[in-house]
């Protein structure tokens, strides 16, 4: 995590523009597209409009994922009009933004009757013992296909994302992922890859904003009956209630929600869904500074997108992953984007209370035990203050500063110590439920994921 107030990287917002050569090329494509729909082949029109539609190439250049900036799309999800757009091609790691495909995988299979809500799920050592956030599964106990999504639309739980994982692919985690690839490949995510069904870190599991926004527009078109799922606020699993994390719900009118997505590495991710005057918007939000950062952007962009929506003329579809063909708009010229979102940076983040402490002890030595790191800071006085902060309101461990150095500049690390595993993972949990993030370090140092 690299919060608002803390981490400051430059927020280019600079749109990313086709290069000449594939101007050249889609200008080709829609002529093409034209001549067949006026020769009536309407089936062979939508194939070559598709293919002209698809996500611009990035001059070949692959983009780190961890770059500075954020990136997002607004998209209109009865027409696939993109409503503005910011760095949409930039690769990104998803986090837990990943559990969209493993969920349309299922309401894949639940449409084609492989499945039933009520199905048991067995729970595996893999899927008990990933980390946090989790519905703390135990090996060998089953849960149902609808508990397993319930747990992945509001916790975001990982232990339930591979169990459901593990059972769509036959048992095998690296099955499910080549298939929730192939899927992606399909729907025309063309530059999104997966590694997992849980959205646990790995460097080769990356999308981008645009192929987000195709996924979640997909699935609200195509399975309009579990829409239900991303907007339950809570829901009781083993006589515990489980909450809803995603804050959009309780900030945004009118909102279905989707997913929340978190590592150390992808930083604050987010897909949202809103409806208003009959217009369904989605947002799609990669690599934000926090949580409350991530929030208010996404209700600033959908707030333009719905007055733009309101006051504007027909446009040709330039995003459409539907499986039928679809009729392109008379007009023959394959229009940019068109950027409506302010470029003015957005409301600083200052959710972090400012807390000193003289009675807590601070140190910068390795401690034995679990760690709970909750913070990452480019300064070292903030770094502390929040390690006091959540030492303060836990009643448990120690406050611990680490540090690294990122990208050729050192991060100071907010972390509580000393913790035993239960203990480490319910600081967590606590932070979750404050929409903070946090992730548990073993007794050997390992970066893992947490939403």
């Amino acid at each position: 995590m690299l919060a608002k107030g803390k981490f400051e990287p430059s927020a280019c917002m600079e749109q990313t523009r086709m290069s000449r050569a594939t101007k050249v090329r889609l200008t080709g494509f829609k002529w093409v597209v034209v001549l067949l729909a006026t020769l009536g082949l309407t089936h062979l029109a939508f194939a070559y409009s598709h293919f002209a539609q698809a996500p611009r190439p990035y001059d070949g250049i692959r983009s780190e994922p961890t770059a500075p900036g954020v990136s997002w799309v607004v998209m209109d999800a009865n027409t696939g009009k993109i409503l503005s757009e910011n760095e949409p091609y930039t690769l990104r790691y998803p986090a837990s933004l990943t559990k969209l495909m493993t969920l349309d995988l299922a309401f894949h299979a639940l449409r084609d009757n492989r499945i039933a809500l009520n199905t048991a799920l067995p729970v595996s050592n893999a899927a008990a013992d990933v980390q946090p956030v989790k519905l703390n599964l135990v090996a060998g106990q089953t849960i149902t296909v609808q508990q397993a999504m319930l747990g992945m639309t509001t916790l975001s739980a990982n232990d339930a994302a591979t169990a459901l994982g593990q059972y769509l692919g036959g048992g095998s985690i690296q099955r499910i992922a080549a298939l929730m690839t192939d899927r992606a490949h399909q729907l025309g995510l063309l530059r999104t890859e997966f590694t997992n069904p849980s959205g646990l870190p790995n460097p080769n599991q990356v999308t981008d904003a645009y192929d987000m926004a195709i996924l979640a527009r997909h699935i609200l078109l195509t399975y309009p009956q579990y829409r239900y799922l991303f907007s339950v606020p809570s829901f009781t699993f083993e006589g515990r209630e489980i909450p809803n994390i995603d804050g959009m719900l309780k900030l945004y009118p009118d909102v279905i929600g989707m997913k929340t997505g978190f590592t150390d590495l992808a930083r604050f991710n987010l897909v949202t869904a809103a409806t208003h005057n009959g217009h369904l918007l989605i947002g799609v939000e990669l690599h934000a500074q926090s949580w409350r950062v991530a929030y208010r952007i996404m209700a600033h962009l959908l707030n333009q997108g719905f007055a733009a929506e309101k006051s504007s003329h027909p446009h040709l579809v330039v995003a459409d992953n539907a499986s039928r063909p679809r009729i392109v708009a008379s007009h023959p010229r394959l229009a940019e984007p068109r950027v409506i979102a302010s470029a003015q940076p957005m409301p600083h983040d200052n959710y972090h209370r400012v807390v000193e402490s003289q009675s807590i002890y601070v140190t910068e030595e390795t401690i034995p035990g679990w760690t709970a790191q909750v913070g990452a800071y480019y300064s070292y006085a903030d770094a502390k203050r929040q390690a006091i902060l959540i030492r303060d309101m836990r009643h448990s461990g120690t406050a611990r500063i680490g540090s690294a150095i990122v990208h050729g500049r050192r991060i100071w690390r907010a972390q509580i110590a000393g913790l035993d595993r239960v203990t480490a993972e319910r600081t967590c949990s606590f932070m979750a439920s404050r929409h903070q993030s946090c992730f548990v370090i073993g007794p050997r140092p390992e970066s893992i994921a947490m939403r």
